[in-house]
C-alpha cells in the first residue's frame, strides 16, 4: 500500500513503503544482536550494515547489528527515532534503486551511556565487533599506543568509564575474561595499510598499561583480522535527503546515497564464529594485503590526484573533474602508466579491469563526490596513497613525472587558492604547519619536502626537488595543461 500522508520511517510503517522501495521481509525481532559496530556513519550504513541485511534476507538471523556512536549525537537521534532503519540508494547513469536496511536492531551513543555500551560488548551474545573510526581513532604511534592522546590518557586513568574505541574494547574484554564469556573478534574496516595490526596494537598496548595478564589473555585469545572495504559514499546532503523522499516517497531523515559497486575482502581469522558473509559476496582470504595495496594505490591514490588537480582547475565534484579532459588525462595516465605497473598480480583480480572500473566510478555523475572531501587530510593521505608509488617508481627507475605532478598540485592547493585565484578550503589536522612551510618556500618546494613525517627521505632526492620545482613553476605560470604536457612529453613519448 502507498501512503497518502507520509509516515515516519519506523518498524510499524514499513508496510507503507513496500510498493516504492525494497524493504526487509524478515522478522527483525528474530535477529540476534551478535555484532557491535563502533563508528556508525554513512560508509558503514552503505557497506557493512547492508551486507548483514543481505545475510538476514538469506535466513541468517544470528548476525544482527548494534550500532555505537562515539562523537556525533545526531546520527543516533535519527536512527533511534527510525528504529534503526535507514534507506540506501544506489545511483549510476542507468538510474537509481532504493532499499531499506533492517540489520541494525539497536543504537547506543557512548557519551550518553558508556555503561550500556560496555554491557553490550561484554554480553556473551556479542561475537564480533567491527570498526570504522578512521585512522586517528586507533591512537597508535608506530608499534605503540599514543599516550599523548587526550582520550587515551582519560581512559587509562578511568578504565571503567571509557571514551575511546580502544578504551571500550579493553574494558569489555576485561569483563569477558573475568566472567568467562570468552573473547570476541575485532574486525577493523578502516582504510589503513594493515587495519588488523593497528587494532591489535591499540588494544594490546592499552591493556598492557593496565594489566599485563589481561594483555597476555587478549594476545592469546582475541582475533584481529584485517579487511579491505570499498564503496564510494559521499556525505549525505539535505538536498540528497529531499531527493530520496521525492523519488521514493520515504521520509528518511538520514538516507545514504552511494554507487552500485561494493567490495569486502576479509582475512579469514575469527575467534568466536564467523558470519557466513561469503553467501552475500564477501571474499575471505588468508592475506588481505595485496587487495588493500591495489585499492590504496589506484582508488585512494587516484582520489587524491583527482582532489588536488580538479580543485586547482576550479571543479567541485569528482564527476565534474573527470569531465575536464585535462584532469581526466592526467589521472588516467597517472594510474595506467605510472601506478599500475608497480602493482603485484592478485588472485581473482584483473588489474586492468579494476582500473577501468575505477575510472568509470570516478566519473559517475549520479554520485559526484565533493573534491573538498577528497582533498582533506593530505598530510595523511599523500604518504599513505601517493608517495609509496613515487618511492617504488624511483627505486625501479620507472616513469614518475605524473606522481611528481600530484605532489606539486598538493603543494599548490595548500596555498589556499585554485589556479584562477579563487579560494579553496584546506582541511588538514596539520594545516597550520603545512601552510607555513608553503609560504616560507613560495615557489621552492624544499621547506615542505623537508617534512620527514610526510615525505621521509624523498625530499633529499634531487630528482624529486627538481621535478616538483619545475612543475610548480609550470602550474603557476602556464597552468595545468602545460604542466601535464611536460609530464606526457617525458614519461609517455608515444602519447605526446
Amino acid at each position: 500500500m502507498s501512503p497518502t500522508d507520509p509516515q515516519d520511517l519506523r518498524s510499524d510503517t514499513l508496510g507503507w513503503y513496500a510498493d516504492q522501495v525494497d524493504v526487509p521481509i524478515y522478522d527483525r525481532s528474530e535477529l540476534l544482536p551478535s555484532v557491535v559496530h563502533i563508528g556508525v556513519g554513512g560508509f558503514h550504513r552503505a557497506h557493512q550494515a547492508l551486507y548483514f541485511d543481505e545475510l538476514a534476507r538469506h535466513g541468517e538471523t544470528g548476525w544482527g547489528l548494534v550500532g555505537v556512536g562515539l562523537r556525533r549525537p545526531e546520527m543516533g537521534q535519527v536512527l533511534q527515532a527510525q528504529d534503526g532503519l535507514f534507506t540506501v540508494v544506489e545511483r549510476d547513469e542507468g538510474g537509481e534503486r532504493a532499499r531499506v536496511i533492517g540489520s541494525m536492531v539497536d543504537y547506543l551513543f557512548a557519551p550518553d551511556d558508556p555503561e550500556a555500551v560496555l554491557r553490550r560488548l561484554a554480553d556473551p551474545q556479542t561475537r564480533l565487533v567491527t570498526l570504522t573510526v578512521t585512522g586517528g581513532g586507533y591512537a597508535v604511534d608506530g608499534d605503540d599506543l599514543d599516550d599523548s592522546d587526550d582520550g587515551v590518557r582519560h581512559d587509562l586513568a578511568h578504565p571503567g568509564v571509557p571514551t575511546t574505541m580502544v578504551g571500550f574494547l579493553v574494558e569489555a574484554l576485561r569483563r569477558r575474561r573475568e566472567s568467562g564469556a570468552g573473547p570476541f573478534t575485532v574486525l577493523s574496516c578502516d582504510n589503513l595499510p594493515d587495519s588488523g595490526a593497528a587494532a591489535r596494537t591499540a588494544v594490546t598496548r592499552f591493556a598492557a598499561r593496565l594489566d599485563p595478564g589481561l594483555e597476555r589473555w587478549i594476545s592469546d585469545h582475541v582475533s584481529f583480522p584485517s579487511s579491505m572495504v570499498d564503496r564510494i559514499t559521499p556525505e549525505t546532503s539535505p538536498a540528497a535527503r529531499d531527493e530520496v523522499q521525492d523519488a521514493f516517497g520515504v521520509p528518511d531523515r538520514w538516507p545514504v546515497v552511494t554507487e552500485p559497486f561494493r567490495q569486502w575482502v576479509i582475512e579469514d581469522r575469527f575467534c568466536n564464529g564467523r558470519p557466513p558473509l561469503e553467501r552475500v559476496g564477501v571474499r575471505f582470504v588468508q592475506d588481505v594485503a595485496p587487495y588493500k595495496l591495489v585499492k590504496a594505490r589506484l582508488l585512494n591514490g587516484g582520489h587524491s590526484a583527482l582532489g588536488y588537480l580538479g580543485s586547482l582547475r576550479g571543479c567541485g565534484t569528482s564527476d565534474e573533474a573527470m569531465a575536464d579532459p585535462v584532469v581526466r588525462t592526467a589521472v588516467e595516465h597517472l594510474l595506467r602508466r605510472e601506478v599500475l605497473p608497480l602493482l603485484p598480480q592478485v588472485d581473482g583480480l584483473d588489474l586492468q579491469d579494476y582500473l577501468d572500473q575505477t575510472l568509470s566510478r570516478f566519473g559517475n555523475p549520479a554520485v559526484g563526490d565533493q573534491l573538498r572531501r577528497l582533498a582533506r587530510r593530505g598530510s595523511v593521505k599523500m604518504p599513505s596513497y601517493v608517495l609509496p608509488s613515487l618511492r617504488d617508481a624511483i627505486a625501479q627507475d620507472r616513469p614518475h613525472r605524473l606522481l611528481l605532478l600530484v605532489v606539486a598540485a598538493w603543494m599548490r592547493y595548500l596555498r589556499g587558492t585554485d589556479l584562477a585565484g579563487n579560494p579553496v578550503t584546506v582541511e588538514d589536522p596539520r594545516a597550520e604547519a603545512l601552510q607555513a612551510l608553503v609560504r616560507q618556500g613560495g615557489s621552492d618546494p624544499r621547506p615542505l619536502l623537508g617534512m620527514r613525517s610526510v615525505f621521509g627521505r624523498l625530499g633529499d632526492d634531487p630528482r624529486v626537488v627538481e621535478g616538483v620545482t619545475e612543475l610548480l613553476r609550470l602550474l603557476d605560470e602556464q597552468g595545468l595543461p602545460a604542466a601535464l604536457q611536460a609530464c606526457l612529453d617525458e614519461s609517455l613519448p608515444e602519447a605526446a
